[in-house]
């Protein structure tokens, strides 16, 4: 629930920015000098650069969320190995195995949403982000096409 609340908070946030904006670029805009028209132009395309990126990543967060709801419903989720560091992070002797395993898995069927989402949640817990973005996107884009 606090990620849905972090993401309202941020989305208010864009819309003020961009109200700011906008307001700002028009009274750049009425100033007149060429510096302050320049300015108007800067923020009025930086502005809807900063909504789109917001709706993508709330696009990629509500599709991944959604897959992995149906993932767990359906008992699919990769199982945690029997020890974790204190802090509830893999160990290092276990990272490769597990991403091995599931990288084989995923390449294995290439086809399988299920896979490639469960590719994704081990990188993810192995601290490696971008693969697991990467790995979680593609999830969602076979997702789309399979069905």
């Amino acid at each position: 629930m606090t990620s849905r609340i972090s993401v309202a908070v941020m989305g208010a946030a864009l819309l003020l920015y961009i109200a700011t904006a906008i307001w700002l670029a028009v009274m750049f805009f009425a100033a007149g000098s060429p510096a302050s028209i320049g300015m108007g132009i800067a923020l009025t395309v930086i502005a809807p650069i900063g909504a789109w990126t917001l709706v993508r990543e709330l696009m990629f967060g509500f599709s991944a969320d959604r897959l992995g709801k149906t993932l767990d419903a359906e008992g699919g989720m990769p199982e945690a190995p029997a020890e974790l560091t204190p802090s509830g992070r893999l160990r290092r002797d276990d990272i490769e195995p597990l991403i091995a395993e599931h990288t084989a898995a995923a390449e294995a069927a290439a086809d399988d949403w299920r896979a490639r989402y469960r590719l994704g949640v081990v990188q993810d817990a192995a601290g490696r982000r971008k693969d697991a973005r990467a790995s979680i996107r593609e999830a969602i884009r076979l997702e789309k096409t399979t069905g």
